[in-house]
């Protein structure tokens, strides 16, 4: 786990102060890598690349930037976890390191750009092919590890962070339909970012340069392409099978690897796993608000540590530390997204820093097996209209509106939300209906100046994801899942990414070996979501492995923050400050006495206020800051 970066003239004329604007972007991503340190510069001068390296696999050798014998050179971030596998297939013979680096650098010169279908794991890697004079740059299926690049005067930039890029842009602006894509759903669509001019590469995507050319091609898609041929009882063994080996590969390390623990289903489930393998001095990893109900889980935590006799590391998260981190959060960030599970992520991320090199998370079981509760309300709605419609038995995708009833206790902490979504009418079409599901802009219209923000077609980047050819039509469910999988996953790993590296720390994801991915994008609507129940396959498949506490409640809220609470009381003059500073500023995109007034009045795990501070202390943190970014170069 490292971060890297790199540095190209699309023109091949040498770059001046190549060395130092390497230097430059390691030490602005050096807590990623706090082990070490490397460089390389191509002996033209045209192109370099630079890394910090946080050891993990081959403790000794695998420094980088790697140099093969054939010259070409890698840097790269991420985990190889079948890296053993690959080493007998290229032949152990060839290999002068334990490294999964010099796995990659073998994999492409023996099946050049294929070589990524071989890989499972995590990944982002800047690779040099001094036969071709081309780079070749890459990263994982599922967006874990990050890749950012921007061409400033014709010269190309790529880094682990956007932080990284900020000395070498001509000056720091918003994009400004990032903006609405983040006031919209709280993360950015595609492959922009909230820097203008600075763009991501995304999820399943390769980028190569070569005689000055950029070209980016998607190499991996998720098919929806049901297998209505296997029972739900094959569907459970086989997602056993395949989360059986994911962990066994996930816990391949050189170090010790411990687990997030949060109280919920999915963390849980990667944890029972894990000790399994590693069955001695498992450590765990959970934090709490004691505030009050609803945002103290850990008892559910401390059920799981005893069943499985884990060493539970439990972290009491007071409003202080909100105070002394959110800037920290931000900072860490790049850009804001996803919502408040940030801030403790960061704080749990720290304790667990002091105690492992290495955690296991259980990030991506929501989007893969459809754990969200807006999937029964927007269900509900439309099995409603399919029994006014008369259309409730048509097709293999249709839960009944009797079942969802039964499970509609699963909302009671979503009232405002279900006002919201139907304030404006019932029963347009589905595209329509989960868009204004998942949009926030609506309780944003007094707080934003949206005039200067200018026309946005935020509807139509949802409808052409939402809509994507790889996934059936005719089902619901689907569309919603893989909604989210392509938007809201790649945004919540950038959280599981960073609140990690934030503290030199490693987090994986098991749930997230694309074998397991694609069997779920098979299993019909119709057993995944059977009689209205959220992750049906994975409470078949492992609630027998889970304490009861756990699998019966249905209260799981993801990690609440109770900042509106602590708005009206001890956090007050903190945040009002903040946003203070805004209008004094003179933030065009804000009305910033609208949002003080406002402070006050949200409810209980409303998400407004927590969108609105982080996009002002991002401006603060960035924007109003460029001058000190630019000063690195001088």
């Amino acid at each position: 786990m490292c971060g890297i970066a790199g540095i190209l003239n699309l023109n091949s004329s040498p770059i001046q102060n190549l060395d130092c604007s390497l230097r430059i972007m390691n030490k602005l991503q050096k807590h990623r890598g706090p082990d070490g340190e490397g460089s390389w510069t191509h002996r033209e001068k045209f192109l370099g690349l630079s890394h910090v390296r946080l050891s993990v696999i081959d403790l000794n050798t695998g420094q980088q930037p790697m140099i093969s014998d054939n010259k070409n050179v890698i840097s790269y971030n991420g985990e190889i976890y079948n890296f053993k596998e690959l080493r007998k297939e290229i032949g152990e013979s060839q290999f002068s390191t334990n490294s999964d680096t010099e796995v990659i650098l073998k994999a492409y010169e023996r099946w050049s750009e294929d070589c990524i279908s071989k890989f499972r794991g995590m990944f982002a890697f800047a690779l040099w092919d001094e036969n071709k004079s081309s780079l070749f740059c890459a990263r994982d299926r599922f967006g874990i590890k990050p890749f950012y690049y921007t061409v400033v005067n014709e010269v190309f930039y790529c880094a682990s962070e956007i932080k990284a890029l900020l000395p070498f842009v001509e000056q720091i602006d918003t994009d400004i339909d990032s903006l609405n894509d983040y006031l919209t759903f709280q993360f950015t669509l595609g492959d922009k970012t909230l820097f203008k001019g600075i763009k991501k590469l995304e999820p399943g995507h390769m980028l190569t340069i070569k005689n000055g050319q950029i070209s980016v091609q998607k190499y991996w898609e998720v098919y929806y392409e049901l297998d209505f041929g296997h029972t739900e009882s094959f569907f459970i063994e086989r997602v056993k099978e395949l989360m059986d080996e994911s962990i066994s590969l996930h816990m391949r390390s050189d170090v010790p690897v411990g687990a997030y623990v949060s109280g919920g289903r999915d963390s849980s489930i990667v944890a029972a796993l894990a000790t399994k393998v590693e069955r001695t001095d498992f450590k765990a990893f959970t934090g709490k608000f004691s505030f009050g109900e609803g945002y103290d889980e850990s008892n559910y935590a401390r059920d799981l540590a005893n069943q499985y006799s884990i060493d539970l590391h439990e972290l009491d998260i007071q409003s202080g530390d909100f105070v002394s981190s959110i800037g920290k959060v931000i900072y860490h960030l790049d850009e804001p997204v996803a919502g408040p599970g940030s801030f403790p992520q960061y704080e749990i991320s720290g304790l667990a820093s002091q105690h492992r090199k290495v955690v296991l998370g259980g990030q991506g079981g929501d989007e893969i097996f459809g754990g969200y509760a807006r999937y029964l309300i927007a269900y509900f709605e439309q099995c409603i209209k399919g029994a006014i419609d008369g259309t409730l038995k048509n097709g293999n995708f249709v839960v009944t509106y009797e079942s969802i009833i039964s499970n509609l206790e699963t909302l009671k902490q979503y009232k405002p939300l279900l006002k919201q979504f139907w304030s404006h009418g019932l029963f347009e079409t589905i595209d329509r209906r989960y868009f204004n599901l998942v949009n926030r802009a609506p309780s944003l219209k007094r707080e934003i100046n949206w005039d200067s923000l200018g026309d946005s077609s935020t509807f139509d980047r949802f409808l052409k994801i939402f809509l994507g050819k790889n996934v059936g039509h005719e089902s619901y469910f689907d569309l919603m899942t893989h909604f989210d999988f392509k938007t809201l996953l790649p945004a919540l790993l950038q959280v599981e990414d960073r609140m990690s590296m934030a503290h030199g720390l490693e987090s994986r994801v098991p749930f997230l070996d694309h074998q397991l991915v694609e069997l779920a994008a098979t299993i019909p609507a119709d057993i995944k979501f059977k009689n209205g129940e959220l992750k049906r396959l994975l409470v078949r498949a492992f609630d027998p492995v889970l304490p009861n506490s756990i699998t019966s409640r249905k209260d799981k809220m993801g990690f609440p923050v109770p900042l509106n609470e602590w708005m009206k009381s001890e956090l007050k003059d903190f945040v009002c400050g903040i946003f203070e500073t805004g209008r004094d500023i003179g933030r065009t995109f804000f009305h910033s006495d609208v949002i003080l007034d406002n402070l006050s009045k949200e409810g209980k795990f409303s998400r407004k206020i927590w969108g609105l501070l982080s996009l002002e202390i991002w401006m603060q943190q960035f924007h109003d800051k460029a001058i000190e970014y630019k000063q690195y170069l001088k």
